[in-house]
């Protein structure tokens, strides 16, 4: 994940070291040293602004002007929770004693800097779902690097011209995926087109094979604006009430997050399932013309990824489902 190692530490105005500023980041990288701290609580942010479980929705652009500008405060919250960070005196966090303020943009630079929090230091956030991206940084707000505000609530912002003095702790990282923003609209009309949430959930896992979905994403195609169900997870079950058992004739398969699945999945090159998450894909018998093609052993048979060329056929019995551990 891309930091900022590389960059050079940020001098004060009469251009001593800015102690403070170091000792607040070297903090942060110690209690999260991959960002993966940070990236979820910014997906969990987006998702719970999204609600798809509930309204269906998946896409920033769905949200209303006033959930968007609520979404700063979901995102300090979020962090604020995720590292126990204690209050400021005057601002949002203290961290090691210093008082921070947390500023989260959907657009890069445009955090809105209130006056009490000018010469203090920010911790300025950005993440965009579609892009799959996220970035997380300190400055210290000083007035020669602030455009003066002139809205209503006097908030100011940093000059496109010092973005780069941001001392980065970690810089257009990946964000966890939004499948469906992933999808062709073609393949989305056609899941949403279905009428009952069983037929909507099929419908996805038949079209966006080969990639992780998580519990969220499926959820938010079951329910698609009707009251949300307990356990999403029921919709993908075994039997003739579930996915596993409604697609198998057609050759598809769904691993989860068992052990099994994870090294089947592993065995035949695709992405492996996390905690939560699902990869459908559809399998064909092995034959001559595939070759060295990665296969796993189902049934007494070897199976591969099936093409275009390969005709459907009903897909073998997963493996003994296992727990996946650590």
């Amino acid at each position: 994940m891309p930091t900022s190692e590389d960059q050079p530490p940020l001098f004060g105005s009469s251009g001593s070291h800015d102690r403070e500023l170091e000792l607040v980041r070297a903090h942060l990288l110690a209690l999260d040293p991959d960002g993966s701290r940070f990236a979820a609580a910014i997906r969990r942010s987006l998702d719970m602004l999204l609600d798809g479980p509930h309204t269906g929705r998946y896409d920033w652009d769905q949200l209303y002007k006033t959930e968007k500008t609520h979404c700063g405060t979901v995102v300090e919250i979020n962090l604020q929770r995720e590292f126990k960070f204690d209050g400021g005196q005057t601002l949002d966090y203290s961290i090691v004693g210093y008082d921070v303020d947390c500023k989260y943009s959907q657009t890069f630079g445009g955090w809105q800097i209130p006056p009490e929090a000018v010469g203090k230091l920010l911790l300025v956030v950005w993440a965009n779902d579609r892009k799959g991206l996220w970035s997380a940084g300190l400055i210290r707000a000083r007035k020669e690097w602030l455009n003066t505000g002139n809205n209503r609530d006097r908030k100011i912002t940093l000059k496109a011209v010092h973005r780069n003095n941001v001392r980065w702790l970690f810089k257009d990282a990946p964000l966890a995926e939004n499948a469906l923003l992933r999808l062709p609209e073609r393949d989305l009309d056609a899941i949403f087109a279905k009428r009952s949430g069983q037929q909507r959930v099929n419908e996805l896992l038949s079209r966006a094979t080969g990639i992780r979905l998580t519990r969220i994403a499926i959820w938010t195609v079951a329910t698609a604006n009707d009251k949300p169900k307990d356990d999403p997870t029921r919709r993908i079950r075994g039997g003739r009430q579930g996915a596993r058992g409604q697609l198998r004739p057609k050759g598809v398969v769904i691993f989860g997050d068992y052990e099994s699945h994870r090294e089947a999945a592993r065995a035949l090159g695709l992405p492996v399932p996390g905690d939560g998450e699902y990869v459908s894909i559809r399998l064909a018998r092995r034959r001559l013309r595939h070759g060295d093609a990665p296969h796993i052993t189902l049934d007494g048979e070897d199976w591969v990824v099936a093409g275009p060329e390969d005709p459907v056929e009903a897909a073998p019995a997963l493996p003994e489902i296992k727990k996946a551990t650590g």
